[in-house]
Formats: C-alpha cells, sequence, structure tokens
C-alpha cells in the first residue's frame, strides 16, 4: 500500500499541476522524468501547460445491454464533449465550470473527479475544494474523496479542523504509521504559517504519544516554528522511547547546534560513543566537527568509517579532502582516483583536486590531463584558469589564451572571469599594457561591471595610471558600498605609496569592519599601521594574516616590520623560509635585495 502521506503530496501536486491524479501518483517518484513531461507539454499546448488526459466518466460508460441512451445521458455525454472540447482549445474556465455543473446535477462520483481534475488544471481551487466536499458528502467511505479533500486543504492552507482526517488516515494504515509521521512536515513544507503547523502537528501527534516519530514530528514542526525548547523536548521524549535512534539523536545534534556547536558535537558524541554502529550518525558528527574546524578529529571518524565502509562515496569524498587540507597528498590521491570508481554523482570534483594535487607535485601534464575531465559546475572555472596557467607557465601563452576563449564559448556565463584569468596572464607575462587593453576593451561595452572595475584598476596601478586607478575603485564603492576588497584595494594602495595615510587607514578599517578575517585586509591593516609607527600593531596584524594565509607578500611585509624592530635574524628567517615557499616571488627577492643584499 502505498504511504498515506506520499499519496496526499502526489494528490496536491495533480491539483496544482491540474495532472490526472492517478497520474502524479505515477509520476511522483520519477522525477527525472519531468523536465521531458514538460517539454512535451509545452509542444502539445500553446498555452505552455497540457490539459488533463480526456477520459469518459464511468456513468457515461455504455452498458453491455443497453439498446439506447436515454435523453439524459444524451445530455450529459454532450455537455462532457463540449468541456473537453473547451478545454484541448484551452478554454479551461469554462471546462470547469460546465464539469462542475454536471457533477452537483449528477452527482455522479466519476464526473465529480474529472470535474475536479478539471478544476485544478483551470486552478479554481475553490472550485474543487467544493467538489471535494460534495464528493466526500455523497461517497463518506471513498479513500479516494477523503485523500483528495485533505490534499487541497493542504494546498490552500487551510489547516484549520484538518487534525481528525489526518488521524483517520493515519491509523487506517499501521504498517505505514511511522513513516507516515516522519514524512508529515513535508505535506506544509510550503505553508506561510508555522505556528498553525505546529499547532496541526501537535494535535495528531499527541494522538500517537507512545510512537517516537510523533515525538520527532512535532520537534520538526516546533524547530520551524522558532520554538527550539519544544522541539529539543519532544525530540528528547523521542529518545527516551527509542534510546538507539539515529535520527532523533542527530536532529537534537542539531537542535543544540543553534545554542552552541560545541553542546551539539558533544551530544552527538555521546549517542555514538553507546552506539558505535551508528554510521549515519557518525557521519553526522564528523561533518559537524569539519564544520567547527576539528579537522584531525574529524579525519579520525572518516579513517574508521572508511575501514567499515572502503567503497561508500560519502566516506572516501570526505577522507580525501580532510587528507588535503592536512597535506597528505598520498592518502589524498588514493582515495581520490577510488572515489572515480565508485558511483559518485560530481565526477568533476575528484578530478579537480587530483589535478591540483598534480600540480603542485609539479606534473604539470598530468595535471591538465585531469582538468579536462572537469565539468560544468562549481569546479570548471577554476580548473579551466589552473589549466591556463600552466600552459603560460610552459612557454605556451597563445595555447593558455585560446584555452580560455574556448571555455569562455562553451560556457558564457563565465565569459568575465575568463577574461579576466586571461588579463592575469598576460601581466605574469610581463605584458601589463595589453592586459589592461583587454579588460578596458570589454569594460567599454559593460561601464560598471564590478569584476573589471576592480581588476583594471589594480592593472592601471601598476601601469602609474592612478588616477584611472582610483576612479575605478571609487566608482566599485558607489556601486557596491559593502565590497570589502574596494575598500582595501585603495587604502592598500595609498599606504603602499606612503601617502594620504590616515585615509588609508579609514578605509581599510571599512574593510576589515565587512570582512574582519580577511587576511590580505589584515595584511593591508598592518602595512598602514607599520606607515604610521606603530610597528607593534602592525606585526600583530601581519602575523594574524600570515597564520591565515602565508603568502609571499605579506611575509616580506612580517620581515621588514621585524627589520626595524631590530629583529633581524628573525627577519631573514622569515624572508628565507617564505622563498623556499614561494621560490619565485618577486616580492621576497626584492626585499631581500633592499636589505640584505
Amino acid at each position: 500500500m502505498k504511504p498515506i502521506i506520499s499519496t496526499l503530496l502526489c494528490v496536491s501536486l495533480s491539483l496544482a499541476l491540474g495532472m490526472p491524479a492517478q497520474a502524479a501518483n505515477e509520476a511522483a517518484p520519477a522525477e527525472q522524468n519531468k523536465a521531458t513531461k514538460q517539454n512535451k507539454a509545452t509542444k502539445q499546448n500553446k498555452a505552455g501547460k497540457r490539459a488533463p488526459k480526456s477520459a469518459l466518466p464511468p456513468a457515461l460508460a455504455p452498458h453491455p445491454e443497453a439498446t439506447d441512451n436515454s435523453e439524459l445521458t444524451g445530455q450529459i455525454v454532450y455537455q462532457v464533449l463540449l468541456a473537453e472540447v473547451a478545454l484541448q482549445r484551452g478554454r479551461s474556465e469554462f471546462a470547469s465550470q460546465a464539469y462542475a455543473d454536471l457533477a452537483v446535477r449528477t452527482r455522479d462520483p466519476g464526473i465529480l473527479e474529472r470535474a475536479i481534475e478539471v478544476a485544478g488544471y483551470a486552478r479554481r481551487f475553490d472550485r474543487v475544494l467544493e467538489l471535494a466536499r460534495l464528493w466526500v458528502q455523497i461517497e463518506p467511505d471513498s479513500k479516494r474523496a477523503q485523500q483528495v479533500l485533505v490534499g487541497v486543504l493542504v494546498l490552500t492552507n487551510q489547516l484549520a479542523g484538518l487534525a481528525p482526517q489526518l488521524i483517520n488516515m493515519l491509523e487506517a494504515d499501521q504498517p505505514a504509521l511511522p513513516g507516515n509521521l516522519l514524512a508529515l512536515n513535508r505535506m506544509f513544507a510550503r505553508s506561510p504559517d508555522r505556528k498553525a503547523v505546529l499547532q496541526l502537528i501537535t494535535q495528531i501527534g499527541s494522538h500517537f504519544p507512545d510512537l517516537p516519530e510523533a515525538h520527532y514530528a512535532i520537534a520538526v514542526a516546533a524547530s520551524s516554528a522558532g520554538e527550539n525548547e519544544r522541539a529539543l523536548a519532544e525530540v528528547r521524549q523521542a529518545m527516551a522511547l527509542r534510546r538507539d535512534w539515529q535520527i532523533g539523536a542527530m536532529l537534537e545534534a542539531q537542535l543544540l547546534t543553534r545554542q552552541s556547536p560545541a553542546e551539539g558535537i558533544a551530544s552527538l558524541q555521546s549517542f555514538v560513543d553507546r552506539n558505535p554502529e551508528a554510521r549515519d550518525a557518525q557521519l553526522h558528527l564528523a561533518r559537524a566537527l569539519v564544520g567547527e574546524k576539528r579537522y584531525a578529529e574529524a579525519k579520525r571518524i572518516f579513517e574508521q568509517l572508511l575501514q567499515a565502509y572502503p567503497n561508500n562515496p560519502d566516506v572516501v569524498f570526505p577522507v580525501a579532502i580532510l587528507a588535503l587540507q592536512e597535506d597528505d597528498t598520498k592518502l589524498a590521491e588514493e582515495q581520490l582516483k577510488h572515489l572515480i570508481t565508485l558511483d559518485f554523482p560530481d565526477k568533476s570534483a575528484p578530478f579537480y583536486y587530483l589535478g591540483q594535487i598534480a600540480e603542485e607535485g609539479r606534473r604539470g601534464d598530468q595535471a591538465l590531463a585531469y582538468y579536462q575531465h572537469v565539468g560544468p559546475g562549481e569546479h570548471y572555472l577554476p580548473a579551466q584558469i589552473r589549466s591556463a596557467a600552466i600552459l603560460a607557465r610552459q612557454g605556451k601563452l597563445d595555447e593558455a589564451r585560446s584555452q580560455l576563449h574556448a571555455a569562455a564559448a562553451r560556457e558564457p556565463q563565465v565569459r568575465v572571469q575568463m577574461l579576466i584569468a586571461e588579463a592575469t596572464l598576460l601581466r605574469d607575462a610581463k605584458q601589463t599594457a595589453a592586459a589592461l587593453a583587454l579588460l578596458e576593451h570589454e569594460l567599454s561595452e559593460q561601464t560598471d561591471q564590478p569584476e573589471l572595475l576592480y581588476e583594471s584598476a589594480l592593472l592601471a596601478e601598476r601601469l602609474g595610471r592612478l588616477e584611472v586607478m582610483e576612479s575605478r575603485l571609487r566608482r566599485l564603492i558607489a556601486l557596491q558600498p559593502d565590497s570589502a576588497q574596494a575598500y582595501n584595494a585603495l587604502g592598500y594602495s595609498y599606504a603602499d605609496r606612503n601617502t594620504r595615510l590616515a585615509e588609508a587607514r579609514q578605509l581599510i578599517e571599512t574593510a576589515l569592519k565587512l570582512a574582519p578575517n580577511d587576511p590580505f585586509i589584515l595584511d593591508s591593516m598592518g602595512w598602514v599601521l607599520f606607515r604610521q609607527g606603530d610597528l607593534n600593531g602592525a606585526l600583530s596584524h601581519l602575523e594574524r594574516a600570515y597564520a591565515q594565509r602565508p603568502d609571499a607578500e605579506i611575509a616580506a611585509h612580517i620581515g621588514e616590520v621585524l627589520w626595524v624592530l631590530e629583529r633581524r635574524d628573525e627577519a631573514l628567517r622569515t624572508w628565507n623560509e617564505a622563498l623556499k615557499r614561494h621560490p619565485d616571488s618577486e616580492e621576497i627577492k626584492e626585499v631581500l635585495q633592499r636589505f640584505a643584499p
């Protein structure tokens, strides 16, 4: 038997889309066919929506022994045909009215059901409700009629008085009762009045006090209504009834996390300690630890799970990513290669990270091969940019640019980012003027494109066109007053040239308020403080920045501050370590040339 909640959702879907209810029942589990069906519907109906398939109501089907039709049957047939023709010609309101009149006149269940389908197609849910109530009145024992009535009440958010009907329907299918209770909140996912939903689900759940699923349903509704304490109380009642219930334990941890992430993790850790075979809870715990950047603890849990479930992508992928974060490239590469062989929906991700590993290992050709397998999605843009950078480093600048052009042609929505990447390649090839010209050509067509304004401003500064730089950054600030990067770039430009330091500091402070943990903005603040003579304040900000991102330019700044503080051994050590990490860094080479030639 189909679970009650699933059936009601299908009924609501059929009413909302105006499709025959039976078809909705069949279609609902097969979401992958939805787009195909919609495309066919568009072709078949100029209004963009297909009329529900015509079907002669049971009352009109010819009786085997009938020799002729009565006058009444003839009138009914005529009105049905009239309504169906009107429906196929796009006159859904006329068809709906005709069917509704016929249903009221004949009181026939078959005609009523068809009238409800057509009214749903016409989006006349008021009429659907009237007809559904009439159907229940005529056939009070009809499960189908009850389902349609409840479905339209849910669809139209008329929740008052719905509890008794839902309770009866839930009780009628005892084997599916626990699952139906767990799915109860899905019925009301679109209801705007979360308090009303909580009240309704509380009425229903209170009828089943010995079922943990009932308390779980109330907890979810309370959480959605913003009543976190009530939700916690209910889920704890559920856990008291079933102490080894993973779903309940994960919900309790989620609710506690809203108060304190540490409490949520502790709660789940306690549950996992008592139930070491609870895989879903372990996964949830490991992900929570990752969210709190407790990577070592998370990695231990994932590695335990990996031993038990070596072919589970939900385990393999996090293990690989955590290994990357901890610079364990051997484990990461091993698991990413394994992931490609598994049923993992986003194969682009492991190919992208394998490309990164190969690139960092100076295996450029192998990295290029991996990046070629990265398809459209979140990793497409960085994969294309990294591929182009590898080609440029191999002395194939023209090929690199051609690849970016081709990528932009395949995915037009990333055209601007590809142009900026191309400009970066030109800049790194000491062709800064050509890089700026490339962006300015596009900027002439998109005068207020934020990324073009920002990147062209930085290039203009490199060429000494300071007025252009300043005007574009100020334009960007006017367009996006919350752009931390624009404030930072302008402020750092002043600080680096040791001019307008008060304004520079004000701009950087604004940027820091917008992005308080951005390492580059922290670096800028350290640099402006250095220019103003606050050496200790400068060093504090610079060290915070470097701890987050060991960038060559930040290291150059730290060393310079240390040098002025007469801590010259530390300065040299900082520069030399940075040079090992970034052997091609112009910033480190320049500062060493100035202070320790």
